[in-house]
């Protein structure tokens, strides 16, 4: 697959993981890092960027 910077600002913008169950989540960044997302799956306010590979 070729890397692009389109490519890479769709699939990695405003997503993150949930540190308890591993869940993908999109959100905006302000809400993530003010506690205001939970995971869906646990319910936890804990989250960290995706990586990229």
């Amino acid at each position: 697959m070729a890397k692009f910077p389109e490519a890479e600002s769709r699939f990695l913008r405003n997503v993150f993981v949930c540190r308890r169950c591993k869940t993908k989540i999109r959100a905006p960044n302000l809400k993530v890092s003010q506690g205001k997302v939970s995971c869906r799956k646990c319910g936890r306010a804990v989250l960290r960027p995706v990586r990229k590979k």
